[in-house]
């Protein structure tokens, strides 16, 4: 699976630059902070259109601007998708007018929200190349015991009878091995290592001295891991 990190990266450009060096990395479009450092040198990178920090801090999303943005970069040869804009507690219908909206040679990715109905993702699904996850509603916290179930519910729709996708899934906040290693995944994202590579705390007294070393650190321990090759509905009673 390709591990998306979450830009940007705290500390120096040059610990920016050091971090991001070979990685895959996810830019959203409110912060663009890093985008020439991840332009030159990162494998590959995904762009995040701002829903979820719009939906916790409140605003509007500005679709015609990120629109404009993906088009300015989706020729490069790093761009591998961009998030379809979404409203993260909207209705179906309103997500669905967004997708009909969005330009198909932008290589955009739909967005299934945990709350919508089973019916949208099989849809999504069986008409898109790549379908995102995103934790919402009732199950906006990955990880959590009836977080499990819900998505326990989406693989068995999703997967064939040897627990096969039907196209590639993609976990937003999901770049945690306890959660992506038990989901047929072909990528997740998450700021966990750009955001607590400021963290002493988390290392105790023998933490790296600097922030980037901090984040390479825990970047380097999720990309240890890899995603599960297929759905097996039995692991659920075993992360629960």
């Amino acid at each position: 699976m390709i591990h998306y990190h979450g830009t940007p990266v705290g500390g120096t450009r040059q610990d920016g630059a050091r971090f991001l060096a070979g990685r895959h990395a996810l830019v959203p479009f409110p912060r663009q902070d890093d985008m020439g450092i991840v332009a030159d040198v990162c494998q590959s990178f995904v762009f995040d259109n701002g829903a979820f920090s719009v939906w916790k801090k409140g605003g509007k999303l500005d679709v015609d601007g990120y629109t404009a943005w993906v088009e300015q970069w989706h020729r490069h040869p790093g761009f591998d998708w961009a998030l379809i804009p979404d409203v993260i507690d909207g209705d179906e219908a309103a997500n669905d007018a967004l997708l009909s909206a969005w330009p198909r040679e932008l290589r955009g990715v739909p967005v299934w929200h945990l709350h919508e109905s089973i019916e949208r993702l099989e849809r999504l699904a069986n008409e898109w190349p790549t379908v995102a996850f995103g934790s919402s509603g009732q199950w906006a916290s990955p990880g959590t015991d009836s977080w499990w179930k819900r998505m326990g519910t989406a693989m068995a729709a999703v997967c064939d009878e040897q627990g096969r996708p039907v196209c590639r899934l993609h976990g937003l906040r999901m770049l945690d091995p306890a959660i992506f290693q038990h989901l047929p995944f072909a990528s997740a994202d998450s700021t966990n290592a750009a955001v607590n590579g400021g963290s002493i705390s988390r290392f105790g007294m023998y933490a790296p001295p600097t922030a980037g070393q901090r984040a390479n650190v825990i970047a380097d321990r999720i990309e240890a891991n890899n995603s599960s090759a297929v759905w097996l509905p039995p692991q659920i009673e075993l992360i629960v």
